[in-house]
């Protein structure tokens, strides 16, 4: 009998040891810090589970656009007309893939690097063609422009190898997404994974300190194959960059009087930060670290920052509340310039050059139309440029996938 009552109490007193355990790492939680707990929340990036596809589009987006289009509904229909009459929709589009792709500065020199970013945007153009008309013959040259990829290349070389990467590598996963999860059949979508996982996603996860452009294009094309590839690591670290990233590439007066630096930067002298912002000494809400270098590369920044978001917000941890104040800011202070006021002396020696390009769309729908944001400078030039076509290097179509969208 004692040996039975010994052993009534040993798992008794196991329960009691287990919940004083519990009850102390619950009021560690309860009494640490705020920050710490919300270190703890950012770290965490990556869902539970991926949706697919979840690539800049969702399956409930590309509904609402393929229900628009059906219905002749405008800007979609004029949209959707504009992409298949494109050269990326061309169903006898022949892929142009080498093993290696080498891109030098100012494209000098570009052995390969105009095919592979053309056929990438032409992969993601011809999976939307099929999911909004329902003609598998797109699918289908998707898929073969994908997998003539996936079976030659190995590297990116020369200077510009990253930037190639990060651009071609962002368009790469929107289509695969589509493809993989609506289309019938795929057989070398696993070689295709091996692909981004082994020529793409190494080039890209570290970063650059180079122009922020440079980094939130890789950061794009990280986030978006993690997602492909289900690497929950690879999105964390790519979420991490993004954060790092964005407060060093747009600037709010709540900075002080200095924009901020991202990390491992190096620049953490006065006359370094501002040599880095083309020479601006003067910042103001909405500035971004390239307005002075030219619009154009401003529009690329913005446009990955929202293409991240988007593909975040899709996965469920969404991006945009943290960069909601920097990206409207920079989108209207820009849009208002290339509507045509007059450039104020103290920005960029009075003078901007160039434009934003096809960038707006997807940023606008999300801070305007999903999170009320008024942003009305930004909303003349969105619906201005529509129906936004591509800027043949990242960005395509998106007057067609998120105008008014609200999926």
């Amino acid at each position: 009998m004692r040996t039975g009552s010994r052993a009534l109490r040993r798992p008794r007193a196991l329960l009691l040891a287990l919940a004083a355990v519990l009850a102390s790492a619950l009021a560690a939680v309860l009494t640490a810090p705020a920050s710490a707990v919300k270190d703890t929340a950012q770290q965490a990036a990556a869902p539970a589970a991926f949706t697919h596809p979840g690539v800049l589009v969702s399956r409930p987006q590309l509904d609402f656009v393929k229900a628009k289009v059906k219905a002749g509904a405008e800007p979609w229909k004029s949209a959707y007309d504009q992409l298949l009459s494109s050269k990326y929709a061309s169903l006898s589009r022949t892929a142009k893939p080498r093993a290696v792709v080498e891109c030098g500065s100012y494209s000098n020199p570009n052995i390969g690097c105009t095919d592979e970013r053309e056929d990438a945007i032409a992969a993601y153009t011809l999976s939307l063609a099929w999911y909004i008309g329902g003609d598998s013959r797109y699918a289908r040259r998707s898929i073969e422009i994908m997998d003539a990829w996936s079976a030659v290349i190995k590297n990116h070389t020369n200077s510009n190898a990253p930037l190639q990467t990060g651009w071609a590598g962002s368009s790469w996963p929107r289509a695969a997404e589509i493809v993989k999860y609506t289309y019938s059949s795929w057989p070398n979508s696993g070689r295709f994974g091996t692909m981004l996982r082994t020529v793409y996603l190494p080039e890209v996860i570290n970063g650059s300190h180079s122009n922020g452009n440079w980094e939130l294009s890789m950061t794009e094309a990280a986030i978006g194959i993690a997602v492909f590839l289900e690497d929950r690591g690879a999105y964390d670290k790519a979420v991490a960059t993004f954060r790092g990233r964005v407060p060093a590439y747009i600037y709010l007066t709540s900075d002080g009087s200095l924009p901020k630096t991202a990390p491992g930067s190096g620049l953490n002298t006065r006359d370094k930060i501002i040599k880095y912002w083309q020479g601006q000494s003067t910042f103001m809400d909405g500035l971004s670290q390239e307005t002075c270098r030219d619009l154009t590369h401003t529009g690329y920044g913005l446009s990955a920052v929202s293409h991240i978001a988007e593909t975040s917000r899709i996965q469920g941890r969404d991006l945009y509340p943290e960069v909601a104040d920097r990206l409207r800011l920079a989108l209207g202070l820009h849009a208002k310039y290339q509507l045509g006021t007059p450039v104020p002396g103290n920005l960029c020696n009075g003078s901007l050059k160039d434009k934003l390009g096809p960038v707006t769309e997807v940023g606008f729908n999300a801070l305007h139309n999903r999170m009320g944001v008024d942003m009305s400078n930004t909303q003349r030039l969105t619906e201005q440029q529509r129906p936004a076509g591509s800027n043949n290097l990242f960005v395509a179509w998106e007057t067609l996938t998120h105008a008014n969208n609200p999926a």
